[in-house]
């Protein structure tokens, strides 16, 4: 199941509350003010905290 990219303009980053983007080639949400990915599993975000993943400088 692909994700459904209107779904950014209402999800944001359970953190900072700020936008996510979406990486399509790794098929994450990213919050570039906290420096985390999210994943999204069968075309649903994760968008809890302990799941995130910090992003490589």
């Amino acid at each position: 199941m692909a994700f459904d990219k209107k779904l950014l303009e209402i999800v944001a980053c359970p953190v900072c509350k700020g936008k996510l983007e979406y990486d399509k080639e790794n098929d994450q949400l990213i919050c570039k003010a906290d420096k985390l990915a999210y994943p999204i599993t069968e075309g649903i975000p994760v968008l809890l905290e302990n799941r995130a993943l910090p992003l490589e400088s």
